[in-house]
């Protein structure tokens, strides 16, 4: 915390005067710039100032992206402390719940927002930049979760012209990015260098990590978890305290039931958990959203970037009576999931933020089972849609896009929708959609997918009347099966058959500007699409 004190002093002496204190030719330079963002007058009004600061102070020429994204920066700062000064002290235990997830958020919003100031690489930063703006959303869900909208009013004001500030960074972001992608070779030569690779994992797996997940039986550890005190520890939440210094560590989680929700912090960095198999470790919890908030519910949460699991099965056991409870929620950039099982009802895999890449995983839910906003990319998977409480509609996703200029999406390929054994003979009773508009934005694409024949012939469902059906994109390329059928689809504007080309967009080396997510044998762009 220290470090953020000092970090926001200099924030504050630096980038806050007094009124008058700049000249009028500053705003005609900005004016321009900030005409072409979603919000121009925050534009100004936050960095049309700023842009007369950087040559009063004698620093050399800042970039309009580098301004834009330090003055956010600067905001989140702000808004980090003025949550943290909040009196919670009338708040229920509901309400702190959510305030504690806020905090958090804020937090990490302010590590993004460094992260994006500090690189030259716009790709990135539009990752961190879409986290940003998600975890902006997130605080708001959380009480929304416990019917307190009335609470955020106690949230400061200042708070609306921050998620706005985002926004008006991702978009210069982007146009930085398009430029960058147009016109300079290096730019050309880093998307290039991002290359595919043939055994079915990102290139951005180290070659140790890469031979770690093909070891057949249990690789070499460096902390073993066994129940029965053969480990170093019985639980995992132990031996994830005692990793650190930042190199990868290999966690062997040995066959046995661990009943414990696991909360690996973003400072746990290049975490390998690898158990026996998905029917022999298996860690299971049962919190949901009517005791706490969705984003809390998660049998495990991963923070830490460069997370990698193996042959585990993450549960949760709350039932669908009890609605949103999430077996397993990432927000670890570069993070894989390698032969995992998720198993839950409503919200059973939440792909909150970041690079997320799922090989050959089992899915398990009913009711938006696949959700966030991440850059989440599905190969090779079973999604097994689950048998839902009475009067119910199943929807495999529901993506989290809230902002046009976000590079997320969630990307099915080569993948199964199929019943799940407690659905096959009920099947005909309930309604199963491929997914609903859960925000505005929301992008989801199934390609050469085989779909079974519980998925309605309308194949996607509304969200609520006519919200997002124009604004989202949601597509299906050369699926197969029963339910595969376009013929029936919805007519809505956002709907769309995609040609080969369009398709092209949406592989893993492609996807977003060239996100680092690698096809395995036999995916379509692989084959020449």
């Amino acid at each position: 915390m220290d470090k953020l004190v000092v970090l926001a002093f200099f924030l504050t002496h630096f980038f806050s005067f007094p009124p008058g204190y700049f000249v009028n030719g500053a705003n005609s330079v900005s004016i321009t710039s900030c005409a072409q963002t979603p919000y121009p007058d925050v534009c100004n009004h936050y960095i049309g100032n700023n842009v007369n600061v950087a040559a009063q102070l004698g620093q050399t020429r800042f970039s309009f992206r580098d301004l834009a994204i330090q003055v956010t920066l600067n905001q989140a700062f702000h808004a980090h402390r003025l949550i943290s000064l909040i009196d919670s002290s009338s708040f229920d235990e509901r309400a702190k719940l959510a305030w504690n997830d806020c905090l958090e958020l804020y937090e990490d919003t302010v590590h993004h927002l460094n992260q994006s100031k500090s690189t030259n690489n716009p790709i990135d930063s539009q990752t961190w930049l879409s986290a940003a703006i998600a975890n902006q959303q997130t605080c708001q869900n959380g009480f929304l979760d416990f019917n307190l909208a009335s609470h955020l009013q106690t949230l400061p004001a200042m708070l609306g012209n921050f998620t706005k500030l985002i926004s008006n960074s991702l978009a210069i972001n982007k146009a930085t990015l398009a430029a960058s992608s147009s016109s300079h070779s290096n730019f050309a030569k880093q998307v290039g260098n991002r290359r595919l690779l043939s055994d079915g994992f990102p290139a951005w797996l180290s070659t140790v990590d890469r031979k770690l997940l093909r070891t057949a039986g249990a690789p070499k550890a460096d902390i073993v978890v066994a129940q029965d005190g053969s480990g170093n520890f019985k639980t995992i939440t132990k031996a994830v305290a005692a990793a650190g210094g930042g190199k990868r560590t290999v966690i062997h989680v040995k066959a046995g039931v661990y009943r414990e929700n696991v909360d690996i912090k973003r400072s746990a960095k290049n975490i390998m958990l690898i158990g026996d198999g998905v029917d022999a470790t298996i860690v299971t919890g049962s919190k949901n959203a009517q005791t706490t908030t969705t984003f809390r519910s998660a049998t495990v949460g991963v923070s830490g970037d460069g997370f990698v699991a193996r042959d585990i099965t993450f549960e949760n056991t709350a039932g669908p009576q009890k609605h949103q409870a999430v077996a397993l929620r990432s927000s670890s950039d570069f993070s894989v999931f390698y032969r995992c099982s998720f198993k839950g009802y409503q919200d059973t895999l939440y792909v909150y933020s970041q690079r997320q890449f799922y090989r050959d995983c089992d899915i398990y839910g009913t009711v938006d089972f696949i959700f966030g906003d991440a850059v989440a990319v599905l190969q090779n998977c079973n999604i097994y849609i689950r048998r839902p409480m009475s009067g119910q509609k199943n929807t495999v996703t529901a993506q989290g896009r809230t902002d046009p200029n976000e590079n997320t999406g969630i990307v099915i390929h080569n993948s199964r929708v199929t019943a799940a054994a407690d659905m096959r003979a009920v099947q005909g009773s309930f309604k199963s959609y491929l997914g609903r508009p859960w925000k505005k934005y929301s992008r989801t694409v199934f390609m050469k997918s085989t779909l079974d024949g519980l998925i309605d012939r309308e194949g996607w469902l509304p969200w609520s009347g006519g919200f997002a059906l124009r604004t989202l994109y949601y597509a299906e390329y050369m699926n197969t099966g029963a339910g595969a059928s376009t013929v029936g689809r919805v007519k809505w504007r956002g709907y769309h058959i995609i040609s080969a080309v369009q398709a092209r967009k949406f592989t893993v080396g492609n996807f977003l500007a060239g996100s680092a997510w690698i096809p395995g044998t036999g995916v379509p762009f692989d084959a020449g699409l």
